[in-house]
């Protein structure tokens, strides 16, 4: 399967939309305390995105900020009208945004290349035996990176 750039998406009520314009750097599930208090979920399906690729194409995000499970400075995009969370980054920037693929106008392709903060899961989460696993943030994404390659969604 492959799919088109860019890709489209938007918040649940459609004030607030998107694109990304190349293809992802990788997807990846997080079982980390901040995804579940801010999705209301027991882990976040999150696309990382190259920051220069995504835009928003119609309205304007509101803005949150705390400090990430690691430590680290982070900033989140959402839809003032909804409340629907679209993406979040680090502050200062990193060059990668994690985009919430659920606000995808099409998530049919989306698969994850591994699970990450799985030592936050939640006790009947399970994985599959060829999952990658990282009990916390990875110093390095370079397998989820390779493993997602690997499933051709976006030729290289």
């Amino acid at each position: 399967m492959s799919v088109a750039l860019p890709l489209e998406g938007g918040c649940h009520c459609g004030a607030l939309r998107y694109e990304i314009s190349a293809a992802p750097v990788t997807v990846a599930v997080c079982h980390c305390t901040n995804c579940q208090k801010i999705g209301g979920g027991a882990f976040a399906v999150n696309i990382m995105a190259a920051e220069p690729s995504f835009r928003f194409s119609a309205g304007a995000p509101k803005e949150i900020e705390w400090v990430s499970d690691a430590g680290n400075a982070r900033v989140g995009w959402f839809c003032g009208e909804c409340g629907s969370r679209i993406a979040h980054g680090h502050k200062p920037g990193t060059g990668i945004l994690s985009v919430r693929a659920g606000t995808l106008d099409d998530a049919s392709w989306v698969r994850p290349a591994g699970h990450i903060w799985v030592q936050s899961a939640q006790p009947w989460v399970t994985f599959v035996e060829d999952d990658i696993l990282s009990d916390r943030q990875p110093a390095d994404f370079n397998a989820l990176v390779q493993r997602f390659r690997s499933f051709g969604f976006f030729p290289q």
